[in-house]
């Protein structure tokens, strides 16, 4: 009895340090976990009253006002002058921008020549033609030891560049998959709407961030946390009208899984081998890597929502693929910073 009366303490000690631990790893990855629990209640419910009260919003304009305000943020603390230190890669720029607006369409053209549900192979294409992400790809560029200045300066081409070449690779895309006739594609109107959403907004938070350091260093670590939460906003609108689409989809939605896990995984061989081959060193080419390789989830939901609604598997491929790359390239961060 005594000797239980010893252990007890002990074992008490260790289970709250278990628990503790998985508190940290359920912080560190709130935002998998955050989407993963969005999707799960919007399909869970059987009432439908949380995909109801999404409908409502998306609706609204709920869903441009949540892109809108995401971009704005992550203007809000992009550092001009981090931007311009990064203007010294040129190499690197160029290399990252070929592998986002030129090798991924590549890949997803290659992806199609296999057997493909078409919903899936649309929203592949929708995810191919997207620029990088705002937040994640930064980050995991500055923990594996990379260039945050020159992720930074990639982002902001990337997504200024979007205006022009999504309506154009989507166009082309869709026309080779066969999918050219189910919708058509106002690249002029597509350009204002996505200038509107995406370029406005990171200009305006650009030219209104703080000067203060303090403020600066505040804003910095909260709107990464807003950005992200606002991603979720948008992904639960966009599957709240899809939810019977991809409730039904069965066997494909393992499909989709599939095909983004092949989708990211090419795109970073093909990275990897042209940074080699161009003797792109530790230190630069993490950047090249990350930003070339990430998508962004906003932009390919808005694509889907706003072209594709009654395509619901579409929606699930971006959502997929987003859960895909930020495991894939969490691993990566490991492994790189060692």
């Amino acid at each position: 009895m005594q000797s239980l009366a010893l252990r007890a303490p002990n074992f008490i000690l260790k289970e709250c340090m278990r628990s503790v631990k998985a508190l940290e790893y359920v912080k560190k990855r709130w935002f998998l976990f955050g989407l993963l629990l969005v999707c799960m209640i919007t399909l869970i419910d059987e009432s439908e009253t949380v995909a109801s009260l999404g409908k409502w919003c998306k609706g609204q304009g709920g869903g441009n006002a949540v892109i809108f305000l995401i971009f704005f943020a992550s203007g809000l603390i992009l550092n001009n002058e981090q931007i311009s230190k990064g203007l010294g890669d040129l190499q690197g720029t160029a290399l990252a921008l070929v592998l986002i607006f030129v090798i991924a369409p590549i890949v997803a053209y290659a992806l199609n020549a296999l057997p493909m549900d078409r919903e899936a192979r649309i929203g592949l294409f929708l995810v191919a033609v997207t620029p990088t992400t705002m937040t994640s790809g930064v980050v995991m560029t500055g923990a594996a030891g990379g260039n945050m200045a020159h992720a930074l300066l990639i982002t902001v081409l990337a997504n200024g560049m979007s205006l022009l070449t999504i309506p154009l690779s989507l166009s082309v895309l869709l026309g080779i998959g066969g999918e050219g006739g189910a919708v058509s594609i106002e690249k002029g109107k597509m350009m204002v709407q996505i200038g509107f959403l995406v370029l406005v907004p990171l200009v305006i938070g650009m030219m209104l961030r703080p000067k203060r350091p303090g403020l600066v260093g505040r804003l910095r670590k909260g709107i990464p946390v807003f950005t992200q939460s606002m991603i979720l906003a948008i992904v639960w609108m966009g599957l709240s009208g899809a939810r019977a689409a991809v409730l039904s989809g069965g066997g494909r939605t393992f499909q989709v899984v599939v095909f983004a896990f092949l989708f990211h995984a090419l795109l970073l061989v093909v990275a990897f081998v042209l940074v080699k081959l161009l003797r792109i060193g530790v230190g630069r080419r993490e950047s090249v890597i990350f930003m070339g390789g990430q998508k962004t989830l906003p932009l390919s939901v808005l694509l889907q929502t706003t072209l594709f609604p009654e395509y619901g598997l579409a929606l699930a491929f971006c959502v997929i693929h987003h859960f895909v790359h930020l495991m894939m390239d969490g691993y990566l961060v490991h492994r790189l910073g060692r």
